[in-house]
């Protein structure tokens, strides 16, 4: 029979678990979206001058997406600290590793001083945000839903979720703040040589500030019940890992395209979008020529609608199934990546043109927060306790290359390829949602997954009663 968890056993408070899960992936997230912007606005000067324009934005792009790469290395090595030693100890070691690599970038020397040698220590920082980042997101959902009451854990699993906005919207305002602080006259895309000799550096220095405050958090939690029971029970495995792949390979690769449509389409609404928004109209490829700082205010408002949608999906997938609630949500994004073209085609108008693109922006990030918001319960749950960091680590981070990895990269070429029109670009996005819906539709309801499960044999025992009730 399965272990049922004793009411009585000391919990972490709800304020506790939710300030834990969603402090820690707001900075995670802070973190990352500050190098997305740097990306677009400065690192193609400042460390690929490559005297094209478009080949220093790819070569930006692609160290980028080299974090993504690292990410599933992340996955496995702290998804075996997060199944063997528990869950806080790897949360906190995972949060300092990114923000230190976050603020090392602050300090890099730029190509013009350093050669060769800063675009190489700039990949080799970057690199250790994905492998940390690898490890965070499952931590920090597990937390949310292995401490959440009956029923609620989807709208718990919304928490760590929300910091996915939060972190946007703390990332560029700051950008925004140093836009209006430092002197930019006629220069819509912050290149002042102010910015560019030092401004840009303060949003990763800040990393440090915020990585204090989430350290502070997390090392007030306390274990998870699940895993304290899966302990005691013996069932911790040396090498979590290989269980994974032995018993729940079929999970691994459903979770991993249940979240490709999510990451496609984040990273073409965040980075894409903020690069086709800013280019010029008379550019190859075009763009819509909108400036830098109102691009991404509508952004922020965008993402406002993210945010909101996050959290309100949560309670809708423990009402009706994280499945059919994915299921209906994939649909929707398919139909809205075959829409693109008429969303963000330059308008003689520009007032018209802006009204589009804001719309846009708010349907897509609606989107993002609806199939966004139930990955934090959908994932976890289709593994027992004893894999269930490296597994929903694994399938997460996975997902990062396929999709976030090569979605800035290759929407940048499609554009290209399509003479500046985005056709092209949201049919990729309808692609990546044809294979997360064939996905959904292969995969089980885990609703009412029994999350006291603490290995494969109780997974196996809880089967064969259920059958037998039926029978």
């Amino acid at each position: 029979m399965t272990t049922t968890p004793s009411p009585t056993a000391p919990l972490n408070s709800p304020a506790r678990v939710i300030t834990a899960s969603l402090v820690g992936t707001t900075i995670e997230f802070y973190d990352f979206y500050v190098y997305a912007t740097a990306a677009v606005l400065v690192f193609p000067q400042l460390f690929f001058p490559t005297g094209n324009d478009t080949t220093a934005l790819i070569a930006s792009f692609a160290v980028f997406g080299a974090a993504m790469i690292a990410r599933p290395i992340g996955a496995i090595v702290f998804g075996h600290l997060g199944d063997k030693r528990g869950r806080k100890t790897t949360l906190v070691l995972s949060l300092l590793t990114m923000g230190v690599a976050t603020f090392l970038i602050g300090l890099l020397p730029t190509f013009g001083s350093a050669g060769v040698v800063a675009p190489i220590l700039l990949l080799a920082l970057r690199l250790t945000q994905g492998f940390a980042i690898g490890g965070e997101w499952s931590g920090a959902a597990l937390v949310a839903t292995e401490n959440a009451p009956a029923g609620k854990r989807a709208w718990y699993g919304t928490f760590p979720q929300l910091g996915a906005p939060l972190g946007f919207i703390i990332a560029n305002g700051l950008f925004l703040l140093i836009n209006f602080a430092l002197p930019h006259p006629n220069d819509p895309l912050l290149k002042s040589e102010a910015f560019l000799s030092w401004g840009w550096r303060i949003p990763f220095l800040f990393s440090a500030v915020m990585v204090i405050v989430g350290l502070w958090v997390r090392l007030k939690l306390v274990e998870s019940e699940a895993f304290t029971i899966a302990e005691k029970r013996g069932a911790i495995r040396k090498v979590p890992l290989g269980t994974t792949f032995r018993h729940h390979w079929k999970e691994v690769i459903l979770g991993t395209f249940i979240m490709l449509a999510t990451y496609v389409l984040f990273y073409l609404m965040t980075s894409f979008a903020l690069t086709y928004g800013t280019k010029p109209v008379t550019a190859s490829p075009a763009g819509l020529g909108i400036s830098y700082t109102n691009f991404v205010l509508m952004q922020i408002i965008g993402v406002v609608f993210f945010g909101v949608f996050t959290l309100l999906s949560g309670p809708v997938a423990d009402a009706i199934g994280r499945r059919r609630l994915l299921i209906w949500v994939t649909v929707a994004i398919i139909v809205f990546g075959l829409s693109f073209v008429l969303w963000l085609t330059p308008q003689a108008d520009g007032i018209f043109t802006g009204a589009l693109v804001q719309s846009f922006l708010i349907l897509g990030f609606t989107l993002m927060g609806v199939t966004f918001g139930p990955m934090g319960a959908i994932l976890p749950e289709l593994f027992p306790t004893n894999v269930r960091y490296t597994g929903s680590a694994i399938a997460y981070n996975v997902s990062s290359i396929l999709g976030a990895a090569v979605a800035p990269i290759i929407a940048v070429a499609l554009w290209a390829q399509a003479g500046g029109s985005t056709w092209l670009v949201g049919v990729y996005l309808a692609g990546s949602g044809v294979l997360t819906l064939i996905s959904l539709l292969l995969s089980r309801e885990t609703k009412d997954t029994n999350y006291a499960a603490v290995s494969v044999d109780d997974e196996l025992t809880e089967l064969a009663e259920t059958e037998g009730a039926a029978v």
